[in-house]
């Protein structure tokens, strides 16, 4: 090395001390630069003595020494600071100042970094900024150092690269003017003359690997600053085509507003960066094969591959950004309970999709647009905790000046990352940004069919009364379209529960536009209070109807939760699965009709059947239990086999046993699964037809007092007549035809519902006058219930009022 080589913002001359002897000592590790303008530095320095490195060791803050201070210095403890300053002439410290910054911060304290130069006045305040950045990028340059050598100090003879960047430079970035003022080893990195640099920041980012712009562009771009340091690590490629490795430190300086006013930072040679003969070799390796990979699932295959073994790594996942959602397209390990709780609560599909909202972290880090790695440790969100309590890497895809995805590389055990795997993280990300979107473009079609139908799947299952359900939905592997696979789950009145599932023919988009109608269809016949087989022939002669020649099968499943009372339809579909609480496995055996949209007025006939608590319900479809090398009737032996064995207490380790063994897929797969618990205690239920009479009101309240009263219901009883009362008389005062009441003593309610053979909605006044003579009742029946409502029956509507009921004890 050239002695006169370094010159860096003021300062001639550079000394490394790095500290030894369990951080009792410093030790001069290297010494670069003008010794003529400071020399007779000593060789080891004790920390706990008095001098400026150890000062500022012990400190952890930069010390700066003006010419007047050094020499007091100097004069207050001549036996730790060289005694011949410049030439030998005493008078010489009046040009010389001196700082002493640490290197290293918390647990990482390196060392300390030494600066002189003949700055008569002291460094100025962007100089001693500069500095302190530069001091930042040999402390990543002694941290690589201190890596090779398993955490301990290396010895200067076994240094293999300069401490001290000797090509490095600075920059000072005006936003409000965007003029850029670079040193001229900032050009000579960038292999730049100064007459080719026209003062431009965009001049230097053309230079940039493509790759890593984006991360660049967060840096500069002005409503992406923040006020504190921000590091970053990026590629070059010079004129001659050599690729090199920079390390970029910046710190930005606000006005008295708070706005950013101007950026300073540091530019230096990050050889230790560079990439392994190894990594190269991997990760050119993957270049190749993402080449040739057409889809969204075979590129985010191919790169969890890539990382997951190299790096050591117990979990990898890939995922795509969505508005607001993270959806997951690849992970390994594939198992469920590999994942943290907030992943496993939506793993509806294959793999999960999980939202942003619950995972801030991962947020801020996308808005970054750079890699973050988490140490052991690290304060995180436990959707993020969990994927690497040893250490995490957060690594934004970035394609097309945007972000595309993420890549999450977690570790179980402690984890330090080491700079060979920042340059593979780095490099990796830019190769799986950009297959990311080309395998878009290759698989428009594709990504936007299985986009509707992950749309046309319900999100999230409701919470049940009485019972826990959960869904698994994996697509087809073979081919590039998706299927009609749907399934629903859909809460009813009166304690009742819905269980759907069906498939629409073909693998379309279309196909899963008709499942999504399907779908809706059956929800809406549904709520609206029809029998299942009600339900069933409407969606038929709707799909008839429809301007379609594709047909559906479908199995519904309405589950009364407290009696445990399942009424069961089936139109061309499989047969349900039950595993008794015994233990005992079988297939349901259910009537079936045909197909939906193949006969206007097919009959569906229903079957009723009886569930005891701790009984498993399985709906599935033919993707499951049938291919081109599984035959039917054995692939539903092997799930009523696999049933048998399982723990029903975990229901999502059941759907997951039952799915797992499904390797290579022809058709799409979709299963339901329902664990009825019971609720506990059965409800209490008494009918009563209201008989159009002169005192059909008196009639209904002397029924509903004997009822109450044989129930125990003694407390609440004045208030339920008086919801019996205002809810009969508006049935038959603004409706015709018959008037049935309903009373529903549970646990803890009573439901009091009316019902009628008129469709239309009861409507609350606004207000009502001192002269009207009605419109009273509602809100009456409001003031005294805790919750009342309207739904649709068949051909009419039902009002109920619930009001609170505790059991009498004693």
């Amino acid at each position: 090395m050239t002695r006169h080589r370094f010159a860096f913002c003021g300062a001639q001359l550079a000394a490394v001390y790095v500290a030894a002897d369990q951080d009792r000592e410093l030790h001069l590790a290297e010494l670069t630069g003008n010794r003529g303008v400071l020399y007779g530095l000593p060789a080891i320095l004790a920390v706990a003595g008095h001098s400026p490195a150890a000062n500022a060791f012990r400190s952890g803050r930069p010390l700066w020494l003006t010419p007047k201070e050094l020499a007091a210095f100097i004069e207050e403890d001549p036996h730790h600071f060289p005694t011949r300053v410049r030439n030998g002439a005493p008078s010489s410290p009046a040009r010389i100042s001196l700082g002493a910054l640490p290197l290293g911060h918390g647990d990482q304290e390196l060392g300390c970094l030494v600066v002189a130069g003949d700055v008569g006045e002291g460094f100025s305040a962007d100089d001693r900024s500069l500095l302190e950045l530069y001091a930042d990028q040999v402390a990543a340059g002694l941290e690589s150092v201190a890596a090779r050598f398993a955490g301990r100090r290396a010895p200067q003879a076994h240094l293999v690269q300069s401490l001290v960047p000797d090509q490095g430079g600075a920059f000072i970035l005006d936003l409000g003017t965007g003029r850029m003022e670079a040193h001229a080893h900032v050009l000579e990195l960038l292999g730049l003359s100064p007459e080719q640099f026209d003062g431009q920041v965009e001049t230097l980012l053309a230079c940039a690997v493509p790759d890593d712009m984006p991360a660049l562009m967060a840096v500069v771009e002005p409503d992406r600053l923040a006020a504190t340091g921000q590091q970053l690590a990026f590629r070059i490629r010079r004129p001659g085509g050599e690729l090199r490795w920079l390390g970029l430190r910046c710190r930005v300086e606000v006005d008295p507003d708070g706005a950013p006013r101007r950026v300073l930072g540091v530019v230096a040679d990050a050889s230790y960066l560079r990439p392994s003969a190894d990594e190269v070799s991997l990760v050119q390796r993957l270049s190749a094969t993402l080449a040739g990979a057409a889809t969204i699932r075979e590129v985010s295959r191919l790169a969890v591959a890539a990382l997951r073994e190299p790096l050591g790594a117990s979990r990898v996942a890939v995922g795509e950004l969505e508005p607001e959602r993270l959806i997951v397209t690849a992970l390994d390990p594939p198992e469920p309970d590999a994942w943290p709780e907030t992943w496993r609560a939506e793993w509806r599909s294959e793999w999960p999709d999980v939202s942003l909202g619950d995972l801030p972290t991962l947020q801020s880090a996308l808005r970054a647009g750079h890699m973050s790695l988490w140490p052991p440790g690290a304060a995180l969100e436990p959707g993020l905790l969990g994927v690497g309590p040893g250490g995490l890497a957060v690594l934004p895809l970035p394609a097309e000046g945007r972000m595309v995805g993420v890549c999450l590389v977690g570790w179980d055990e402690e984890h330090r990352f080491a700079p060979e795997e920042r340059s593979l993280l780095t490099a990796t990300a830019g190769l799986v940004g950009q297959a990311l979107v080309r395998a878009h473009a290759l698989d428009a079609g594709h990504e936007l069919a299985t986009m509707l139908q992950r749309s046309l799947l319900p999100r999230k299952l409701p919470e049940l009364p009485g019972g826990i359900a959960v869904a698994r939905y994996l697509p087809a592997t073979a081919g590039l379209e998706v299927g009609g696979d749907w399934y629903d789950v859909i809460p009813l009145r009166d304690g009742h529960v819905a269980f759907v599932i069906g498939d629409v023919q073909g693998h379309s988009a279309g196909a899963a536009t008709i499942m999504g109608q399907m779908r809706t269809a059956v929800r809406a016949y549904a709520v609206e209070g029809h029998p299942p087989d009600v339900v069933v022939a409407r969606a038929n002669r709707l799909l008839v109807g429809m301007e379609t020649d594709l047909f559906a099968t479908c199995t519904y499943v309405d589950l009364d939760m407290e009696e445990g009372i399942a009424r069961v339809v089936r139109a061309g579909h499989l047969p349900p699965v039950v595993r008794h609480p015994d233990g005992v496995t079988e297939e349901m055996a259910v009537e079936g009709g045909p197909p939906l949209g193949v006969l206007a007025e097919a009959e569906f006939p229903m079957t009723e059947t009886g569930l005891l608590p701790g009984t498993l319900l399985v709906l599935l479809t033919d993707g499951l239990v049938e291919s081109a090398r599984l035959p039917l009737e054995e692939g539903m032996r092997r799930v009523c086999e696999t049933l048998a064995e399982v723990d029903p207490v975990d229901a999502g380790g059941v759907a997951d046993e039952l799915v797992m063994g499904v390797g290579r897929r022809d058709d799409d797969v979709a299963l339901l699964l329902l664990r009825y618990d019971g609720t506990g205690g059965r409800p209490k239920r008494s009918h009563w037809t209201v008989w159009r009479l002169p005192k059909a009101v008196l009639h209904a309240r002397r029924f509903t007092a004997r009822t109450l009263r044989s129930w125990g219901v003694v407390e609440e009883l004045d208030t339920a007549l008086l919801i019996v009362s205002e809810l009969v008389t508006n049935a038959i005062a603004h409706t015709q035809g018959e008037v049935g009441m309903d009373l529903t003593l549970s646990t803890d309610r009573l439901r009091i519902a009316v019902n009628d053979a008129s469709p239309r909605s009861p409507v609350k006044p606004v207000s009502v006058s001192w002269e009207s003579t009605g419109g009273r009742g509602l809100l009456i029946v409001e003031a005294t219930a805790t919750a009342w409502g309207s739904v649709p029956l068949s051909g009419g509507k039902q009002v109920w009022a619930e009001i609170p009921w505790h059991a009498p004890t004693g």
